[in-house]
């Protein structure tokens, strides 16, 4: 029997995928968090599946997203990577991937995590909507605009309201599945 999903991840094997296994399930994970912060960044104007597409080349170039390693980047590493055809050779954000590592170790240590700090945003607990369309799902909330405005201030770059309510959809602190969907209840 066929398990309805939510309308957007249809007809692509990957997004499905994606779909199934990840999106919306709530990470605690400071590694995890961290390479959907970096992917988000990167989606910033793009679509989704370009990035997932990318995403074992992005694991590759970035030392699978070891943001202790990415604090570090010199400017060799930073013209190696945007001349790598891999991922998205953008030079804003390829700096800013570099920025956010830094800013991403202060708040560890403010915190004792980066899921400490983050998860505060929605008292450690998903915000749970009722998604009935994805296209109606909001593309920002009041938590969102609140956590991208926090996150410029301790020094993230590429975090505006929209990238950060994306992150938090992927990271499971809100589940924005449509209700009929099968993960719905189950994330």
């Amino acid at each position: 029997m066929k398990k309805n999903k939510c309308a957007w991840c249809l007809g692509d094997p990957l997004y499905e995928a994606y779909h199934d296994q990840e999106w919306g399930v709530p990470v605690r994970d400071d590694q995890a968090l961290f390479e959907f912060l970096v992917l988000e960044t990167f989606q910033a104007g793009l679509s989704w599946i370009t990035i997932l597409r990318k995403r074992e080349n992005f694991r590759r170039a970035f030392d699978l997203f070891d943001y202790r390693k990415i604090a570090g980047y010199g400017e060799e590493k930073i013209a190696e990577l945007l001349q790598d055809p891999g991922i998205i050779r953008n030079r804003l954000k390829v700096r800013a991937t570099v920025t956010n590592a830094q800013a991403f170790l202060k708040v560890q240590e403010e915190y004792g995590s980066f899921s400490n700090y983050i998860w505060e945003f929605v008292d450690h607990s998903p915000v749970k909507n009722k998604v009935v369309n994805y296209r109606e799902a909001p593309p920002t909330s009041p938590i969102s605009d609140l956590l991208s405005k926090d996150l410029k201030k301790r020094g993230f770059k590429f975090v505006g309201s929209t990238v950060v309510y994306a992150h938090m959809q992927a990271t499971g602190m809100v589940n924005d599945h449509e209700i009929t969907c099968f993960r719905y209840e189950e994330v």
